[in-house]
């Protein structure tokens, strides 16, 4: 499902940028960078500057009044073709549900963006369905980690900038699926490109985010899968050493999104790589090579154990069973038990 916030998005935003307008939009989600972005372009696009200065509103949920949103929208633009009204933090709209009175025949010369973060409209009431109807609802949900990479990838791509598969998820494992922290982090790598350089690789990175490129989890959980022990226990001795910027909790989610994903291999009927592609909802066969080593290195009553040890260590790791021992003992113990 939330594969389609970034299809979704590239509609809507395709839709703006070709000037073909919608009456009222009504943004919501959990995931507010999507949001902001498709109110930005709106703001950027439907009114020139000088047009602003008469035809541009903006009302905050927390202290707005519907009935005067209403009653504004509802008025003709000013020397433009359009008014812009943004509701900004509508979720804090009292008496939201009143906006139906205007979405059921909504003035086609205004532009009525509403923004309702942290949460959803329920789609059953009115209010959304007439919305759906005259105008453009669009859901915006966090995306899953293993999409972050393909986000990164094409949020580089829109400025010319290129990055590998093994950057790109070093960049996924430091920051997660926080669009909110990861885009600064893009921004500070835009920025530091060497004149001429039109590619990040994972020595950028290393100088300017703060990862180790020979140190990290992309790098432990590929030493982990060919079962190469002496990388291993030097990269977790690094951890061990490092604890503030290698939290076990991370490294522990990185390992559990793995063997999970393989024990899923398993009963595959075809075990190629195509049909891991498929049935992983790859975008890439980078990776894939990781889960035909996987295949051949642990066998699948073996990737269960490990998945119960990676549970039983990420419990121990928050104080629960464990009276003394550190981030960095448990994490030794834990990669020692998923290699032997």
């Amino acid at each position: 499902m939330a594969a389609s916030t970034q299809s979704s998005f590239n509609s809507v935003r395709n839709d703006i940028l070709q000037r073909r307008f919608k009456p009222i939009y009504l943004f919501m989600g959990d995931e507010s960078y999507f949001i902001d972005v498709l109110t930005d372009l709106l703001s950027d696009t439907v009114l020139t500057e000088t047009e602003k200065d008469f035809n541009m509103l903006t009302f905050y949920g927390v202290d707005a009044d519907v009935n005067l949103i209403i009653s504004s929208a509802r008025r003709f633009p000013m020397m433009a073709e359009y008014q812009l009204i943004i509701v900004k933090e509508a979720q804090n709209l009292d008496k939201f549900e009143l906006l139906d009175l205007y979405a059921k025949n909504p003035m086609p010369s205004t532009i009525l963006v509403i923004n309702y973060k942290h949460g959803t409209v329920d789609k059953r009431k009115a209010v959304v369905k007439s919305i759906l109807k005259t105008g453009e609802v669009f859901e915006s949900k966090k995306l899953y980690e293993n999409q972050i990479p393909a986000f990164i990838q094409s949020w580089l791509k829109e400025r010319g900038i290129g990055i590998d598969e093994k950057s790109a998820q070093m960049l996924t494992d430091y920051v997660g699926n926080d669009i909110s922290k990861l885009i600064p982090q893009l921004q500070k790598l835009e920025v530091s490109l060497p004149e001429g350089e039109q590619r990040i690789t994972s020595a950028l990175i290393e100088r300017n985010v703060g990862i180790s490129k020979d140190y990290n989890n992309f790098e432990l959980q590929k030493a982990v899968i060919s079962k190469n022990v002496v990388a291993a226990n030097r990269i977790v001795d690094y951890f061990d050493k490092n604890p503030k910027e290698n939290p076990m909790m991370a490294t522990i989610a990185v390992l559990f999104n793995y063997f999970s994903n393989l024990l899923e291999c398993f009963w595959l009927p075809r075990k190629d790589e195509q049909s891991i592609m498929n049935a992983l909802n790859m975008k890439s066969a980078y990776f894939v090579r990781d889960y035909m080593t996987g295949l051949r290195n642990y066998n699948a009553q073996k990737v269960m154990e490990i998945i119960s040890d990676l549970r039983t260590f990420d419990a121990r790791s928050k104080g629960v069973d464990n009276v003394s021992a550190s981030q960095g003992d448990l994490l030794k113990e834990l990669v020692y038990r998923i290699m032997h």
